[in-house]
């Protein structure tokens, strides 16, 4: 029994990428990778995506170094491996499943605090239940995760995420008939009405409610650090890889599919031109030095296809 790594062969983000898998059980690789640092959001089904420079570091630990056919050979050999058909439907249940202990220890966090209610519970399944509805393509459950786990990385980096923030992000899509603007408003209202029904200080309720509408514009005030954290958060897939980035764009092209496409073009042309405008599309130190060089070659690169003057995207297999 072994904790396994094969060679870096995978490109993104700009290095290569090896996997680091255990062919006794998911508990042994959860540990392994918390003892080495790894954060959990590169953990993927069966897998952590491990970069290139870290492969040494790994082995020194007492990972052991094997080639790719013998790592998959030996993770499937232990019932751990995940078939590329069961993915999606793996990911989704899994998924679902960190997002409810997400909300469950929230609870604690969210004044008045303890333990939480039936009531909370229950707030929690409609807010999931409203993130998956069949007609959002981009902003459903996986973009919920993935603002939430950006938070993960700027607390990292030492960023001020208090719970108002974190409930801003259950909130601030849980509405979306591709209505902007009014999406953002009445997914604060909702806001308001259910944590005042579960008894948060209004305090708390007035902030969340602010926080939820700043995503209409993702203009954050220089002095509003929650709100910084919050729109920096939800607009990191700017900077993703090129195959994610392309698959994020698909999925906004979905959810708008009944918008003819000379209109689509000129209305998302318009959103990105305006981000491109701004002196930082981040509002955060730690959005600007990880996102912000990306994040542009991404937009401007989408904007060029959209106008005309670059090339279409490339196909990628699912």
């Amino acid at each position: 029994m072994a904790i396994l790594v094969d060679q870096p062969r995978w490109p993104a983000h700009g290095t290569v990428w090896a996997h680091l898998v255990s062919d006794r059980s998911l508990e042994e690789l959860h540990a392994f990778a918390r003892a080495n640092g790894l954060p959990s959001r590169s953990f993927d089904l069966d897998h952590y995506d491990v970069p290139a420079e870290r492969l040494e570091q790994l082995v020194a630990a007492g990972a052991r170094p094997v080639t790719g056919r013998e790592l998959v050979a030996r993770l499937h050999a232990s019932g751990l491996r995940v078939r590329g058909v069961d993915r999606r439907e793996e990911k989704h249940r899994r998924r679902l499943a960190d997002l409810r202990r997400r909300w469950s220890e929230l609870a604690a966090r969210t004044p008045p605090g303890g333990a939480p209610s039936a009531a909370w519970t229950e707030l929690g399944a409609e807010l999931l239940r409203r993130w998956d509805e069949p007609h959002r393509a981009y902003h459903d459950l996986e973009h919920l995760d993935d603002v939430l786990r950006h938070l993960d990385v700027l607390a990292d980096d030492g960023a001020a995420v208090p719970p108002t923030v974190e409930l801003a992000a259950w909130f601030h899509d849980a509405v979306y008939d591709l209505v902007p603007g009014s999406d953002e408003e009445r997914s604060a209202e909702l806001a308001r009405e259910r944590l005042t029904r579960l008894a948060v200080p209004e305090g708390s309720v007035a902030e969340v409610e602010r926080l939820v509408r700043l995503t209409a514009g993702h203009a954050p005030r220089s002095d509003d650090r929650a709100g910084a954290v919050l729109c920096d958060a939800d607009l990191a897939v700017l900077a993703a890889s090129p195959r994610r980035y392309a698959r994020y764009a698909s999925a906004v092209r979905a959810e708008y599919a009944r918008v003819p496409e000379d209109d689509f073009r000129r209305g998302r042309a318009a959103v990105l031109q305006t981000l491109l405008d701004r002196p930082w599309i981040f509002a955060t130190v730690a959005g600007r030095t990880r996102w912000e060089a990306r994040a542009r070659e991404n937009v401007t690169a989408e904007l060029a296809r959209l106008t005309g003057r670059g090339t279409d995207p490339p196909e990628f297999h699912p």
